[in-house]
């Protein structure tokens, strides 16, 4: 049988991995499919070095434009990543009727509604399996696994790098700018680990699974995004005393007032299996209403594992080509016209439990005055810690976990208190979230 024809755009770390894999691996996929699936078409600014990595027996070119002329070429996969190029690439290719795989999250979670709706115009699929959670197929288990449930919520640890900070500064001690150069130095974090650490990667990633779990267009405009920038040791080590991990989330629930979209540092509790999650894993809880919570967990990037979700789209894409597009997956699970733009809430709105950290004066009559700021704004305290003063010192630590308590509320106590006279520094707040 004539082998499915495809064209690779971007020979980097997944790229050559997409083509490794798919070589190694091309007598097991057959036997799953049915028939080959070749690069035959790779496209790298590069490319003595592209060249030399396929071997004769594949076309290289500097033009990407080239692999989507060509009319021999099935599916395009894209791996040039960014919103510029990789836009304009991807939709010639829809244009020119073809298939497309990307891993980009940050192009899906920006122009994914423009994509999808150009790709249905053209009858043509858009597999991105590797845009989210590198080899874990979560895409797979929100679109299909999960069909027939409804999903109350999904919560994930979805950037390795900001993981692996987090863990360094939990075991070893170590304050964020340390854990951090210590991540670039073992390849973890870009030179620029803006995206990473400010949480807009893990933003994107999270805004295309909300899409696909309530069938809402593209959210990621509306997305709350905070990063651990602000992070310090103490309040790793406070939460660890009180049975906590620190881990940033994002998290997107469906409440009856519309969908929270969120990503920050949380606490979790030291019991959970996502407060496990260490170095640069990745893992995703999803709440669904029939199955319960689930969990999946694996690398969440590295060229093989990337390259394992890539090939898995070409394949799904390969024994669907032929059917009815109306037979296909839909590109966000629900149908097209089913898509509801529902409200996406203000981070105001959003309820949730709160740690606190207070720098106060070592007298008499401080605890009462802050809990007594909270009882008047109508929150109640779950636990308490409070450090002994050091010696010399008249001042100290108090650290305070409270129940469930809307966002505005919360803020509202957070400035009362901090007029207090007996706290002399600014008040620390991180979000607490119960994931059982």
């Amino acid at each position: 049988m004539k082998p499915i024809q495809v064209g690779l755009l971007g020979l980097g770390t997944v790229g050559s991995g997409t083509y490794e894999v798919l070589k190694r691996n091309q007598a097991e996929i057959q036997r799953r499919l049915g028939r080959p699936v070749v690069i035959s078409m790779v496209a790298d600014l590069d490319t003595a070095k592209a060249q030399a990595l396929v071997g004769p027996d594949c076309q290289v070119v500097a033009d990407a434009k080239q692999v989507i002329a060509n009319p021999e070429i099935d599916i395009v996969i894209e791996l040039i990543g960014g919103y510029g190029i990789a836009l304009e690439l991807v939709m010639s290719a829809i244009e020119a009727g073809k298939h497309v795989v990307t891993a980009n999250k940050a192009l899906l979670a920006v122009h994914g509604n423009a994509i999808f709706a150009a790709a249905q115009r053209q009858g043509v699929m858009v597999g991105y399996e590797a845009a989210v959670a590198g080899g874990i197929p979560i895409i797979k288990s929100l679109r299909e696994g999960l069909s027939a449930n409804r999903i109350e919520w999904l919560a994930g640890i979805i950037n390795g790098t900001t993981n692996f900070i987090l863990t360094e500064m939990r075991e070893k001690g170590l304050s964020f700018d340390v854990a951090l150069k210590e991540a670039q130095a073992l390849g973890y974090a870009e030179a620029d680990p803006t995206f990473d650490i400010q949480g807009i990667d893990a933003a994107h990633k999270v805004s295309i699974m909300s899409a696909i779990a309530f069938g809402i267009p593209m959210p990621f405009a509306k997305a709350y995004i905070e990063g651990i920038t602000q992070l310090q040791a103490e309040d790793i080590e406070f939460a660890k005393q009180l049975g906590y991990r620190i881990k940033l989330l994002g998290i997107s629930k469906k409440t009856a007032h519309g969908i929270e979209l969120r990503v920050h540092p949380s606490l979790v509790s030291e019991k959970s299996l996502i407060a496990n999650v260490e170095g640069a894993m990745n893992a995703v809880m999803v709440k669904a209403d029939a199955v319960g919570t689930t969990l999946y967990y694996g690398k969440g990037a590295g060229g093989e594992p990337t390259a394992s979700a890539v090939i898995a789209d070409l394949v799904d894409i390969a024994r669907l080509s032929t059917a009815d597009a109306a037979c296909r997956v839909p590109y966000l699970a629900y149908q097209p016209a089913a898509i509801q733009d529902l409200p996406v809430l203000a981070i105001d709105d959003v309820e949730t439990c709160h740690y606190l950290r207070l720098g106060v004066a070592d007298q008499a009559g401080v605890l009462a005055n802050v809990t007594g700021v909270l009882a008047e704004c109508g929150i109640s305290i779950d636990a308490m810690l409070q450090q002994p003063a050091a010696h010399g010192l008249d001042q100290t630590e108090l650290i305070i976990l409270t129940h469930v308590a809307q966002e505005r509320v919360m803020n509202a106590a957070i400035q009362k208190i901090q007029q207090l006279p007996t706290v002399l520094k600014p008040v620390i707040r991180i979000r607490k979230e119960d994931l059982s």
